[in-house]
């Protein structure tokens, strides 16, 4: 089995500033990181170091080729990766020191990917795999909808939250995964509650309170508690869950064993700094002492 994830694939530039820039001024950055990001890749490493085949539909500028590589590195299959002349995706994060940050987010390939690219990756995918999508791409409703044709399990992280983009994808998903906030805000936005939304199962992410789970089938409830750390940076967590969510699934484990793993992959992520460069793999979530 496989999972395949239609996902973004980010630059990220991170200046250290000694305060936030006012209008017209001119800051010197004290340090300087570049690194992998995006949460399509944040999610397809995340899987791929959950022990699954983790597949990732996307697209990069000429200067990204070392983006694909290092998704290469991480165990993730980049075949269907396109590399095309738009800029790869980017963004440019500035961070003071009581680690308040300011974002520029520039999509660029990410959301210059074309229905063809997509079908074409798919038609090698087979029935009962996962198809993964976030809302940091272009083509997700047509994504979904030749995955919901050809029997795979349609997955979709609601992030960054759009009413609008969750119900397009809404008629051909199986798995959609929400935070407490972005719950509320689809709730309002339909009228429904999750269990009552026509998904077979809506995972709702609750930040240190755990995460719930909701079977549409049935309209019965599971309540995963989170782990006991101390947060250090919390870049990716919901990511990592997701990924780890679905990797297990696709072993065919559970719905509550695959988000109590999950559980522990996110709080193992918040102890780090970093995006896809730290998100750990199955053997240190296994023998994590919480």
């Amino acid at each position: 089995m496989a999972i395949w994830n239609l996902g973004s694939i980010n630059i990220d530039m991170v200046y250290a500033l000694p305060h936030m820039p006012e209008p017209g001024e001119t800051l010197a950055a004290s340090s300087f990181d570049q690194g992998l990001g995006g949460k399509g890749a944040n999610m397809s490493v995340a899987a791929a170091r959950a022990g699954a085949h983790a597949c990732h539909i996307g697209a990069v500028g000429p200067e990204g080729k070392w983006t694909v590589d290092r998704l290469t590195e991480y165990g993730v299959d980049t075949r269907y990766i396109a590399q095309l002349d738009t800029a790869t995706g980017h963004a440019i994060i500035a961070v003071d020191p009581s680690g308040e940050n300011q974002i520029i987010l520039y999509p660029g390939a990410n959301r210059a990917l074309t229905e063809d690219q997509i079908g074409q990756a798919l038609t090698a995918a087979n029935a009962g795999d996962i198809l993964l999508m976030q809302n940091e791409t272009n083509m997700q409703a047509e994504a979904a909808r030749i995955g919901h044709q050809l029997g795979l399990r349609v997955a979709y992280a609601a992030a960054p939250f759009d009413a609008e983009a969750v119900q397009a994808v809404l008629p051909f998903i199986d798995l959609l995964f929400l935070n407490e906030v972005e719950a509320a805000q689809l709730q309002a936005a339909t009228g429904k509650a999750p269990q009552d939304l026509g998904v077979d199962d809506v995972i709702v992410t609750l930040g240190a309170k755990g995460a719930r789970h909701f079977n549409g089938r049935d309209g019965s409830k599971i309540d995963v508690p989170a782990q006991r750390v101390t947060p250090v940076d919390t870049t990716g967590a919901g990511d990592t869950f997701t990924g780890y969510v679905l990797a297990a699934l696709d072993r065919g484990l559970p719905m509550a064993q695959a988000m109590t793993q999950a559980s522990r992959a996110g709080a193992l992520m918040v102890t780090r700094h970093g995006a896809a460069d730290v998100i750990p793999d199955l053997k240190e979530v296994q023998e994590a002492k919480f």
